[in-house]
């Protein structure tokens, strides 16, 4: 119940939707049980039974001693006070009337709760989506490399709609159909209590065999929801990959291993549906057998004398009773239903308590300008106790351009991702202009930097959207203007719409080297003091890395600039070269004094030198 009561809580200020809902549902319970309770007087009155069948007038009920809530005394006292003044067809025209008014407002206010409750269900909804892809957004960069996408793609998406349906749908049931019951069991009560209370020593027995029936729901609810998500993982993998799987003939493996998850998740809810479907048909078997129970054993007692029962309370009791299965159906099923929206709810407070391992500090300070330098002071970082960083002590000054390069595994992605805080240094501590970054507020110093990477991820928008990517204001001559400096402006202008022109999924209608250039643009139009470049023309041909290369100039002028190249001859003119092997400074200096000193960057120079020839 803690997991229920939890996502309740995104339902705030439940009292907004759960006044009003009680009280129309409260008349909604009087004007529909109403309806059935008053059918045995209107037999009675219709077709003379009891002290009317003599003598209508001595049937008349003296008011004074009614009380205010005996809906069937003031009934009976209208409809014979009718009779004895306009006759049989004058009281059946208001017994018709009391009844069609009944049913109409019994079901305005059941049209009034269920708005209500709708509105309840998609503002719950709402926040609880909200909540999550909040915090997946507030996570750290760690966190993402170790979940499957398609798994959280699956917590936002459908496990949502799962609770939605299966956990706030309940609150509807558990106080409306309740409330159904005990209007049916006083009406129930007041015809007969002795029948009542017989009756009703069935009803342990149909709720003993539903509960046998729903027991192994919950973990066949967190086997599908398991399932479900590897669905997802395997789906997005497969359309993010669609070239390597084409390309390595690996197309009937994915498709298989995307067939037996499907056929598993299949068989998963067959067998849930199984055990859902058949609650109903147990409770219907049940309800029937119930009523014949109330047939048998209320006729007899009518037969042999042993019953204040007449004709037309008995008629309206069978009409009664055969309603009561309705709402115990209703909780039945509603119960059935609630483990998936459990499972699935206890997945979703999982992400929502996921907790970022990279937080400001309270006394964290906004940082707007870069001034003197960055500084590494004895910076060491491992992954799962394999040491990528050993002790770095390293001095980036204001207006170079740095270049890191080594072999792979040196360290280099590890050193630059500790920049922005994508990660954190488990010793040491980085600082820029004196301060240590773990006391700026994260936003701050990201605003200091730019990011151009390898890949070059764009969004299914407009070019001009994903220029101007996180800016609002932005002016269409500043975005042109950007995009002059990183040589993009001509070929956007080649395009279908210019800068309005859609990019397609991840940029896909654009060429790499489009693409990369658009990147450029991004990052000239934030501005920042500090650019950060990840191998940004390793992936391009001859042609479009010089096209890019010039863009970067123009980006890195009056700037400082930190660049991972693996082609180093496109940094021979950086300010300095550090070199990075097995987590540890290797060499550092400019490329004719790195070249002079005849080590690994030398080595590492002769090599592409040598591939290239």
């Amino acid at each position: 119940m803690k997991t229920y009561f939890r996502l309740l809580s995104f339902a705030r200020p439940i009292e907004k939707f759960a006044i009003p809902y009680i009280i129309f549902t409260l008349l909604y319970v009087v004007f529909s049980t109403s309806v059935l309770g008053l059918l045995g007087p209107l037999l009675n009155t219709l077709f003379h039974v009891g002290a009317s069948a003599c003598d209508p007038k001595a049937a008349v009920i003296d008011p004074k001693h009614l009380s205010t809530f005996d809906i069937s005394g003031w009934f009976k006292y209208y409809t014979n006070h009718f009779i004895v003044l306009y006759g049989e067809w004058g009281a059946l025209k208001f017994v018709c009337g009391v009844i069609v008014i009944a049913v109409f407002l019994g079901n305005i206010f059941r049209y009034l709760s269920q708005r209500i409750m709708e509105s309840l269900r998609i503002h719950t909804l709402l926040k609880i989506r909200k909540a999550v892809f909040d915090n997946v957004m507030q996570l750290h960069m760690g966190y993402f490399g170790n979940e499957r996408k398609g798994d959280i793609m699956s917590k936002i998406a459908s496990e949502v709609q799962t609770v939605q349906f299966s956990v706030t749908g309940t609150l509807q049931v558990v106080f409306k159909e309740p409330l159904l019951l005990i209007g049916y069991l006083t009406w129930l009560f007041i015809i007969s209590a002795k029948l009542t209370l017989i009756s009703l020593l069935i009803i342990p027995v149909a709720g003993f065999l539903i509960s046998r029936i729903v027991k192994k729901l919950r973990s066949q609810a967190i086997a599908a929801q398991n399932s479900y998500a590897n669905m997802i993982s395997y789906l997005d993998e497969a359309l993010s990959g669609i070239k390597i799987i084409k390309a390595f003939n690996a197309t009937d493996f994915i498709i298989k291993r995307f067939d037996d998850e499907n056929v598993r998740y299949s068989k998963i809810t067959r067998s849930m549906s199984k055990r859902q479907q058949l609650a109903s048909p147990v409770s219907e078997t049940l309800s029937v057998t119930m009523i014949s129970f109330v047939v048998l054993y209320g006729g007899y007692l009518i037969f042999n004398k042993r019953s204040d029962l007449d004709a037309g309370q008995f008629i309206a009791y069978i009409a009664l009773f055969s309603q009561l299965m309705r709402p115990a159906k209703a909780i039945g099923d509603a119960f059935s239903n609630i483990h998936s929206g459990l499972v699935a709810g206890e997945r979703i407070l999982a992400l929502i308590d996921e907790k970022p391992l990279i937080n400001d500090a309270p006394d964290a300070v906004v940082k707007r300008r870069f001034n003197e330098g960055i500084h590494f002071e004895n910076v060491s970082f491992a992954y799962d106790e394999k040491e990528v960083l050993k002790n770095v002590n390293l001095t980036l000054p204001k207006g170079k351009t740095i270049a890191l390069v080594g072999p792979s595994g040196g360290g280099k992605s590890t050193f630059m991702d500790m920049l922005p805080r994508f990660i954190e240094p488990q010793s040491g501590r980085i600082l820029v202009d004196d301060i240590d970054i773990q006391k700026i507020q994260t936003t701050s110093l990201r605003d200091l930097m730019g990011f151009v990477n390898q890949e070059s991820i764009l969004f299914n928008d407009t070019i001009f959207n994903n220029i101007a990517f996180g800016k609002t204001n932005v002016t269409k001559e500043q975005v042109e203007a950007a995009a002059r400096i990183a040589n993009a402006h001509n070929f956007i202008m080649e395009t279908e719409n210019g800068y309005d022109t859609n990019t397609g999924d991840r940029g896909t209608k654009l060429s790499g080297g489009q693409r990369q250039r658009i990147c450029i643009a991004r990052a000239v139009l934030s501005n920042p003091p500090i650019m950060l470049l990840d191998e940004a023309t390793s992936a391009l041909d001859t042609e479009s890395e010089k096209l890019v290369q010039d863009a970067l100039n123009n980006l890195m002028k009056n700037r400082t600039s930190l660049i991972i190249a693996h082609r180093l001859s496109t940094i021979q003119n950086a300010d300095m070269i550090i070199v990075l092997d097995k987590g540890t400074v290797a060499e550092q200096g400019t490329h004719l004094e790195l070249m002079q000193h005849n080590g690994l960057y030398k080595r590492l120079i002769d090599m592409q030198t040598f591939n290239a020839d």
